[in-house]
C-alpha cells in the first residue's frame, strides 16, 4: 500500500516556503506549470491586500523528477518568497484578537508575536497549494476532478442552483470572476460590499464549496473512526486559517428535515444516471457523496464557512504585552476578505485527502501497477 503523506516548512516573511511530498507513484508525467498557475489562482481574487502585489508565486522543484516524470522518491519544492524581511519586521506591541498571536505566545511563553504569526499566517497555505497541484494530477489521470467555487461572500449570496445553470462551462465562467464565482449576476453586489467594508476600515467573510467528480465508491473506511473520509475532509478543511464551519451534502439543513426527506434512495442502474456504478445508482446527493465514511460514488459536495480577516485597520482593542494596558491591536497589511483565495486552498486540501484515499485503496510503487489495482477494482464493483 501506498502512504501519501506531506509536509510544509518556511514563515510568511522567511526566505521561502518549502514542502516535501512523499508516495507519489513513479511514473507520473508532472506539469510543474500548472503548479504555477494554481499558485497564481490562489493569489487572486477581489479584495486583497498589498501582499499579493509584491509575491509573484512560482514553484522550484528540487527532487523526485527526472524529465518532468515522477521518480517514486519523495518529491520536494520550494516557492520563494520575495519580501523576505523577517528580521527587519518591527516586535508588534500587542496581540491581534482573531489570530493566532496571543494562545500562541502563552504556549511558548514568547512576548513576540511574530514568532507566532509567522508560521500561523495563512502564507503557509500556499505551499499545500503546490503539494495538492502535485498530487492531484495522479487522481485527474483517473477522470476526478475537484472544483471549487464562492457561494457567498459578505452576505451576498451565489444561486443555488449555480452549479447545474453553467454547467460544463464552469472552469471559463470561475476564471473571468473576480470573486472565483459561478453566479456573474451576484458579483456586483459583492465587490460593493468589499469596498464599502474597505472604506471603514473593516473585512468581510463568506462560503465557498467544494466538489469533487468521477471518485469511485469505497474511499475512506468505516471501522477505523480515524480513517473515515468524512473526518479526514473536516479537519482538511478545518485547517486552513479562518475556517469556523464544515458541511456535507444538505450539512446543517439535514437536521431540519426527516428521514424520508434526508437520505439517498438505492436504486438499480439506469442509463444515464449520473453517478452509477456497477448494479446501483441514486436519483438524488443529500448525503454530498459520502455515506459512513466512505465515497458513494457520486458527486463529493463540500461547503466551508470563512470568517472574516481578524486583521483590522479600524483595530480591535487588545492589551500591550509589556505595559499590560489596554491598547488597540497591531495592524499588519492585510486583505478586506480573501474568501476568493481560501476556495483554491479548499480545492487543494480536499484534493490531498482525496489523493491520498486513493492511493491507499490503489497504491503501487509505479502508475501502471495503480491502474491494474484500480481497473480490477472497477470490475470488482460491477459483480456486487
Amino acid at each position: 500500500m501506498t502512504r501519501l503523506s506531506w509536509r510544509t516548512a518556511g514563515e510568511s516573511h522567511g526566505k521561502t516556503l518549502v514542502g516535501v511530498v512523499e508516495g507519489v507513484p513513479a511514473g507520473l508525467t508532472l506539469d510543474v506549470e500548472r503548479i504555477d498557475a494554481e499558485l497564481v489562482r490562489r493569489q487572486g481574487g477581489y479584495g486583497r491586500g498589498g501582499r499579493m502585489k509584491i509575491e509573484r508565486d512560482h514553484v522550484e522543484m528540487l527532487s523526485g523528477l527526472k524529465g518532468g516524470v515522477t521518480l517514486g522518491s519523495p518529491i520536494a519544492f520550494e516557492v520563494p518568497n520575495r519580501d523576505q524581511t523577517i528580521e527587519e519586521l518591527p516586535t508588534p506591541s500587542s496581540p491581534r484578537p482573531g489570530h493566532a498571536d496571543l494562545a500562541g505566545c502563552q504556549k511558548y511563553g514568547h512576548r513576540d508575536a511574530r514568532a507566532i504569526l509567522e508560521r500561523a499566517s495563512a502564507r503557509e497555505t500556499a505551499a499545500r497549494v503546490a503539494a495538492a497541484s502535485i498530487a492531484r494530477q495522479l487522481i485527474e489521470a483517473f477522470g476526478v476532478e475537484v472544483f471549487a467555487h464562492v457561494v457567498e461572500l459578505g452576505g451576498i449570496a451565489a444561486r443555488d442552483d449555480a452549479w447545474d445553470a453553467v454547467g460544463a462551462g464552469r472552469e471559463a465562467r470561475r476564471a473571468e470572476s473576480d470573486f472565483h464565482c459561478l453566479d456573474a449576476e451576484v458579483e456586483g453586489g459583492m465587490r460593493a460590499a468589499v469596498d464599502a467594508a474597505k472604506e471603514a476600515g473593516d473585512t468581510l467573510g463568506g462560503v465557498f464549496e467544494v466538489r469533487a467528480l468521477g471518485l469511485p465508491p469505497g474511499l475512506g473506511e468505516y471501522s477505523n473512526p480515524s480513517e473515515r473520509l468524512t473526518a479526514r475532509l473536516g479537519g482538511a478543511l478545518f485547517s486552513i486559517p479562518a475556517i469556523k464551519g464544515v458541511e456535507v451534502g444538505l450539512g446543517f439543513e439535514v437536521a431540519r428535515r426527516p428521514g424520508s426527506e434526508a437520505h439517498d434512495a438505492i436504486l438499480p442502474a439506469a442509463e444515464g444516471v449520473e453517478g452509477a456504478w456497477g448494479q446501483f445508482s441514486r436519483d438524488t446527493n443529500r448525503a454530498g457523496g459520502l455515506e459512513g465514511g466512505m465515497t458513494t460514488g457520486g458527486e463529493l459536495v463540500l461547503r466551508a464557512a470563512m470568517k472574516p480577516i481578524p486583521t483590522l485597520r479600524k483595530s480591535l482593542p487588545s492589551v500591550d504585552f509589556e505595559t499590560r494596558e489596554s491598547s488597540p491591536a497591531t495592524y499588519q497589511r492585510s486583505d478586506v476578505t480573501s474568501v476568493p483565495a481560501a476556495s483554491v486552498v479548499g480545492e487543494a486540501v480536499v484534493a490531498l485527502e482525496l489523493s491520498r484515499a486513493f492511493l491507499t485503496k490503489f497504491g503501487g510503487d509505479s502508475m501502471d501497477a495503480v491502474r491494474v489495482s484500480y481497473e480490477a477494482y472497477r470490475d470488482a464493483v460491477a459483480e456486487v
